[in-house]
């Protein structure tokens, strides 16, 4: 008989579910399981918790005990299931589990390195385009990325309620008419209440110049079970977009894809945003496998991030050359929709560059030369009028 490999993990799921429940001190259960709130209040972030769960490395054991004084750690029984905890190079277990190298600075590394701060006129809103902001919803997300942009104010309780400072957010909005673009980010703005939530996207959408609204989230995959029918008409309700983040293919679970066919059937756009991190996704076969499988899920692969020099994370970052010859090897070589834009946030505040092979080779007296995926050139003639 052959093996059914779906059954097969969907067994070791279920042990590992188990283990992870008793790790907590709960038991497991689907009605458990299936809470989004219950899964937050039993989130792994002890070295203790995780001891009993993997077979730690000293670098990652040091890690933990360091991450305390850093950048929290907190990881949600559902991902934490999903572990190899037999292998520290395991994708998802590196995304998530701090490790010693983190408290090495190094030289280009930034607190800020999007230079956000500076561009904040009112507390909780970040105005550096023309005619978009961004504004964040809370300090708190399901899980911590280890190579988390905003990480100097994510989870450090520094950050005030959003009701306490929407107010001013929603004064300066009004009174700024050029802006017709909101994303809002955070931490993770799908952790707030469907009530609060609504609150807010009905204020934006309050406002008459505001045209565009969107959600930046990593909720679908650290806590797929927050994306219910009720938060779902909301979304509709207010017409948002949602950028989602993933990383990894073995990130796609049955249960991401219920989320999602939750979001796109409820008519809810989804793109995704992907960091480039080193032993997770810095390979040809690594990208292709998670693209096409987002595909497969109506999510169309947007943004290929260029790491951010965020202090401590020098050793997740890759370096720009193999961003480039990443895109250069899926360009041509699979589906248009498969292949994002490769982009650096310009650190200091310059906004995100697209960052992409040599394609237009020359381009004089209306001819273009110009160089395709399989390495040949070709001539465009402008049309003369």
């Amino acid at each position: 008989m052959i093996s059914n490999p779906v059954l097969d993990q969907s067994l070791a799921t279920s042990i590992q579910r188990q283990k992870v429940c008793e790790i907590v001190g709960s038991t497991y259960s689907e009605e458990n399981w299936q809470d989004w709130q219950w899964q937050m209040r039993h989130r792994l972030t002890k070295l203790e918790h995780f001891e009993k769960l993997l077979r730690l490395t000293s670098a990652e054991a040091e890690g933990l005990m360091i991450a305390t004084d850093k950048f929290a750690v907190a990881v949600t029984p559902y991902f934490a299931s999903l572990f190899d905890p037999e292998n520290a190079n395991c994708p998802l277990r590196i995304q998530v589990i701090p490790k010693q190298e983190e408290i090495i600075v190094s030289p280009t590394d930034m607190v800020d390195p999007c230079g956000e701060d500076d561009d904040s006129p009112v507390p909780g809103l970040v105005h550096r385009y023309p005619d978009r902001v961004l504004l964040l919803a809370l300090d708190s997300c399901a899980a911590y990325c280890r190579y988390c942009t905003r990480s100097r104010l994510v989870s450090q309780g520094e950050m005030n309620p959003i009701k306490r400072r929407l107010d001013a957010i929603i004064a300066y909005l009004e009174e700024h008419t050029e802006v017709r673009d909101v994303l809002i980010s955070g931490g993770d703005p799908l952790l707030m209440s469907n009530e609060v939530l609504d609150n807010l996207l009905g204020r934006l959408r309050g406002i008459a110049h505001i045209e565009f609204v969107r959600i930046g989230s990593r909720v679908p995959c650290f806590l797929p079970q927050r994306i219910t029918p009720e938060l779902v008409k909301v979304l509709r309700k207010h017409r948002v977009w949602l950028s989602v983040h993933f990383c990894h293919v073995q990130e796609l679970t049955p249960e991401v894809a219920q989320a999602c066919d939750l979001l796109a059937d409820g008519g809810i756009p989804l793109g995704c945003q992907t960091v480039l991190l080193k032993g997770v996704n810095d390979s040809e076969q690594a990208l292709k496998n998670l693209f096409h499988g987002l595909l497969k899920l109506r999510v169309r692969p947007y943004y290929l991030y260029q790491c951010d020099p965020v202090v401590g994370t020098a050793h997740l970052r890759t370096s720009i050359q193999t961003g480039l010859d990443l895109i250069s090897k899926l360009r041509g070589h699979t589906t248009g929709y498969a292949v994002p834009t490769y982009v650096i946030d310009a650190p200091g505040g310059g906004g995100k560059v697209p960052i992409q092979p040599e394609t237009l080779i020359a381009y004089e007296n209306g001819q273009g030369l110009l160089h395709n995926w399989e390495g040949k050139t070709f001539t465009y003639i402008d049309t003369v009028e």
